[in-house]
């Protein structure tokens, strides 16, 4: 699961980033300023850096030269996000080394969409093909599910919701970023389609079927049998 890092001192707006991204199946932290996000960096590199400019103490231009000055932390992707609009703004952030520039207000589908362009471009990622959890062994390249050795039928849907939830073990995921992952964002159905899946892959995993867990409230994690 893709982690993000919200640069941003206005309160409403980063825990709407936060809450935006969480829902969209990626794990979000947010900074209020520089010198906190710089130290967690430091300790803990995300896939993506979302960097408003006007910031208390250092602005966002010093904290991406900063990232582009470390040879640790250069490669990390970096959208801007700011309340200019001049067109120099935006050219001099790409020219920093920005990868892209939001500018506020924005949409919240935009700025998911955006994340995931940039994510694309920067860190093409290759599917693991092979996982297992407790006997239950997936083969993505094949289609194949097994249950200790005995093939297993899902429909296309029950494949990819299994998959997902195998490939991000023991990380709880929400019916809403299950929905936006499986069915993607055009899908009009309530999130009572996810547990309708969920309920039919546990029978046909039979006992296997307990490695989906339930977090009430939230989702789903697949975690091993106690």
């Amino acid at each position: 699961m893709p982690k993000i890092y919200c640069v941003e001192d206005d309160e409403g707006i980063r825990e709407l980033v936060i809450y935006a991204l969480e829902n969209n199946g990626f794990q979000a932290e947010g900074f209020e300023e520089g010198t906190q996000f710089l130290a967690k960096v430091k300790e803990s590199i995300p896939d993506l850096v979302i960097l408003d400019i006007m910031l208390p103490g250092e602005n966002g231009w010093k904290i991406l030269e900063i990232l582009k000055d470390d040879s640790k932390l250069k490669d990390i992707p970096v959208i801007m996000l700011t309340a200019k609009s001049a067109e120099y703004d935006k050219v001099r952030g790409l020219n920093m080394g920005a990868d892209d520039y939001i500018t506020k207000p924005f949409g919240v589908m935009e700025l998911i969409s955006r994340v995931r362009a940039v994510l694309r471009r920067t860190n093409p990622s290759t599917s693991i093909s092979l996982l297992s959890l407790n006997g239950v062994e997936m083969d993505y390249d094949k289609r194949r599910v097994t249950k200790d050795g005995e093939l297993i039928n899902l429909t296309y849907k029950e494949f990819e919701l299994l998959y997902y939830l195998l490939k991000n073990q023991d990380i709880v995921l929400s019916r809403e970023a299950l929905m936006n992952h499986i069915w993607g964002y055009d899908f009009e159905g309530e999130t009572r389609t996810v547990d309708v899946h969920i309920a039919n892959i546990r029978q046909k995993l039979g006992s296997k079927g307990e490695i989906i867990q339930t977090i009430r409230n939230v989702g789903y994690k697949a975690g091993s049998l106690s």
